[in-house]
């Protein structure tokens, strides 16, 4: 005969610690907490990928949300950066010989702020020297000397067509523009009407030299655009040769200041050679028209001499740490930005816009997976980076046709940084799978776990967190039973009475709110009844859904009962979710059973409402019924199961041992006492396994019974694995300590039905035969009436 399982005393349906983990008052006691809590694993992790300078041994980071993975990983690095080199700071400079490809310089960081310095006073000289140097009377004179040249070989050619003209009587005149022949008598030019006056012979006279002395002057003047080419060559040399004069001595300074650099100093060699150039472009021929302000002469020769310094680091800072909270692409590899002038796009160097990998270079890039798989292009860019350790700025989408404009082709820069990936597991295991080159980039796994193991060293040190979070948000202090009551919150989340969770942010915002509601109060101290408090407050929020549902079974539209019997009735136990909240509910079981051939048949799967873990369920129970029961005799039953008054999806198999104690109950005809409500799964033996939600299915239905009023025999049915999951609130609690209320844990379906059937379920002998009068002797005898009386049917 076996024995009727005990209801679990109070104290062990919920979580404990010992008394000398929390040796403080308050956490004012206490120093605060740094690094992260109980994640040993994921920081020798971390600091194994740190280290490891091989190429190939990027970070993926991967854990639950909350879990402070992000924050811990962002402070460990930054305190590992200030320790190493500080890189070179990358300038773009104009590439004088083909302004479409931009040069790149290497500076150190100091080097860099006095290259700009340098630039900037030069541009500064050539502003105030120009155009001032092409005053001065040297300059002048020899440029006097030019015009001289070319006057004098005008002047003698019109010199030669007047004496030929005033031989015959014409008079030559000059203006600004042009050269103009007019007949003359006795010394005086004609005007028009003096000219029509003269005979015709006379005037044709006349018309005849005038021709001929246009003639003689186009060919005495035949060679003015040569003289003109000649002159104006002349002054550009003289001009190049006074400008590069003036140019040399300002460039001195720069010149010393980076003797030591070569690269500096061929960029300096090429500038000078188009600074005259430029100079005079900018600075002299723009003198003929309408002066510009200093501020535009400025800005275009910033826009042609200064560096585009693309990274910024001050001396000894140690490796860049950069976090990219929306990697796109061109936030990530950087962009060439446009302006508009006159209807057209047109850019330069200057317009360089640097990305993440510019500043993280020679550092650590920190993104999160989800956002980087989530944009285009940016996966396959960060590979090529990567895996060539070169930052190329190209744009993706000219390749695609989505972009015409023509654009910059940058210097390649050289990249040495270390990637840190933050993601879910459910990412990281997909990369594994797909991508190839994901297992060669991303060798190091920083796997942050979501519980920590519930130990005296672990509490204190998650007091001493909660200390660290008090004084970096000005809360006020906790007492010593709000930390305990913390820790069992923590546990609650964990589901587990022996461990933590390592969901730390969602237990900061109850902090959080708890703090809020104390302010209210004007408490000094955050204590028990605030954390309840801010808890109670959340599920008011967030209970709607719960609380009409629950209105439904007081009311009786939704059908309960916590009291009496029933044949083939059971009250399941269900687990909602909805957004970040979930609540249990008691959910009502029948099931019909008849002779036949169809099996257990599963309604919800036949309607395509079950899904299929809980198709599996009931799928087990033919397989209980067939090896316990019909080792002689065919199983020759049909049972339909449902679960009544449910008009969504059904998940999970953790009502298959209700479904299976009331599946016997409607085969032998014995009632199940509805003061109980019953969860767990069950194998092929009969054996009781854990489900999860636990603590909120007894809630559930705690709730349920309280509000009809208990009655000292209702109690919830739970799998013994799920012992250790209880972590109850403190009104179960006193019910139960009272007798008012009762949980059972058992191992085996035998004793859930000795509860439930009232009935002893009876022990097989040697011979697999149970006694007569028991539950299981009945379901055999039962049975095999139902396939004896298949055979009568075939005969």
């Amino acid at each position: 005969m076996s024995q009727q399982p005990q209801a679990l005393p109070h104290s062990l349906a919920t979580q404990t610690i010992h008394p000398d983990s929390l040796n403080f008052n308050t956490t004012a006691d206490l120093e605060p907490f740094h690094g992260v809590l109980g994640q040993e694993r994921a920081v020798n992790a971390i600091q194994f990928g740190v280290a490891m300078e091989r190429p190939g041994y990027n970070i993926f980071v991967m854990g639950d949300t909350g879990t402070g993975r992000s924050s811990y990983v962002r402070d460990y690095l930054k305190s590992e950066a200030k320790r190493q080199a500080t890189p070179d700071i990358w300038c773009y400079v104009n590439n004088f010989n083909n302004p479409r490809e931009p040069k790149v310089l290497a500076l150190l960081p100091q080097e860099a702020s006095d290259f700009k310095g340098l630039m900037t006073e030069l541009i500064d000289q050539l502003i105030a020297s120009f155009p001032a140097v092409l005053e001065h009377p040297t300059y002048q004179q020899k440029k006097s000397a030019i015009d001289y040249t070319f006057n004098r070989r005008y002047d003698r050619a019109i010199e030669t067509v007047e004496r030929e003209a005033h031989k015959r009587g014409v008079a030559v005149y000059r203006d600004s523009n042009a050269i103009s022949f007019t007949p003359m008598r006795d010394g005086k030019a004609l005007d028009e009407t003096e000219f029509a006056q003269l005979s015709e012979d006379e005037r044709e006279t006349f018309h005849n030299d005038i021709g001929e002395l246009e003639h003689m002057l186009s060919e005495q003047l035949a060679e003015l655009p040569q003289w003109k080419r000649e002159s104006s060559n002349e002054l550009r040399r003289l001009n190049q040769e006074t400008i590069r004069e003036a140019i040399t001595p300002l460039l001195s300074p720069i010149r010393t200041a980076f003797s030591h650099h070569e690269p500096v100093m061929d960029y300096i060699t090429e500038m000078e050679e188009h600074l005259p150039s430029l100079v005079l472009e900018e600075l002299v021929e723009e003198r003929l028209m309408d002066l510009r302000e200093e501020y535009a002469k400025r800005s275009s020769l910033e826009d042609s001499l200064l560096p585009n310094i693309a990274t910024h680091h001050a001396p000894d800072s140690g490796a860049p740490v950069i976090y990219e909270p929306h990697p796109s692409y061109a936030n990530l590899v950087g962009r060439i930005e446009y302006v508009s002038e006159q209807g057209a796009l047109v850019t330069n160097y200057q317009k360089i816009a640097p990305g993440a990998l510019h500043k993280a270079n020679g550092g650590y890039l920190i993104l999160d997976a989800e956002k980087v798989l989530s944009e285009p292009f940016v996966w396959d860019a960060l590979k090529r980076a990567l895996q060539s350790n070169e930052l190329k700025m190209e744009s993706p989408y000219s390749e695609v046709g989505l972009l015409n404009t023509t654009s910059l082709v940058p210097d390649v820069i050289p990249l040495n940084f270390k990637l840190v990936l933050i993601g879910s597991r459910q990412i990281y295991y997909l990369l594994q799978e797909h991508d190839e080159d994901f297992k060669r980039l991303f060798r190091t796994l920083v796997d942050f776990d979501s519980d920590i193991e519930l130990t005296d060293e672990h509490v204190h040190a998650y007091a001493q967190l909660l200390k660290s979070r008090v004084d970096e948000q000005k809360y006020a202090d906790l007492d010593k039973a709000a930390v305990e009551r913390m820790v069992r919150h923590s546990a609650r989340l964990a589901e587990q009475q022996d461990t933590l969770s390592a969901l730390i942010g969602d237990q900061f915002d109850l902090l959080a709110e708890a703090d809020f509601i104390r302010k209210l109060a004007q408490d000094e101290l955050i204590t028990t009844t605030h954390i309840d408090r801010a808890l109670k407050s959340k599920q008011e929020r967030t209970g709607r859904v719960y609380d009409k549902l629950f209105e439904q079974m007081l009311d009786g539209t939704v059908l309960l009962e916590t009291s009496g019997t029933a044949i083939g009735k059971i009250n399941g136990l269900t687990v909602m979710s909805l957004g970040d909240t979930s609540f249990g509910s008691p959910a009502r079981i029948t099931t019909s059973v008849y002779p036949g051939s169809k099996g257990v048949v599963d309604i919800e799967r036949e309607v395509a409402l079950g899904q299929a873990i809980h198709s599996k369920g009931v799928m087990i129970l033919t397989g209980f019924l067939g090896n316990r029961y019909a080792q002689r005799f065919p199983l020759a039953i049909s049972a339909h199961i449902a679960m009544e008054q449910s008009y969504g999806y059904v998940d999970g198999d953790s009502a298959s041992m209700a479904e299976l104690v009331c599946l016997i109950s409607a085969l032998i005809h014995t009632p199940i006492d509805q003061s109980f409500a019953i969860t767990g799964s069950v194998n092929q033996y009969g054996e009781a396994q854990a489900i999860g939600g636990v603590n909120e299915k007894i809630e559930g239905f705690f709730r349920l019974c309280e509000a009809r009023g208990l009655t000292g025999k209702q109690g919830v049915i739970i799998p013994a694995a799920n012992q250790r999951n209880l972590v109850l609130h403190d009104n179960v609690l006193k019910a139960i300590e009272d007798g008012k209320f009762h949980v059972y844990c058992v191992k085996h379906v035998d004793e859930a039905m000795h509860l439930l059937l009232g009935r002893e379920p009876g022990i097989a002998d040697e011979n697999g035969q149970f006694p007569d009068g028991t539950v299981n002797g009945e379901i055999i005898k039962r049975l095999e009436e139902i396939a004896k009386m298949g055979e009568s049917d075939k005969d």
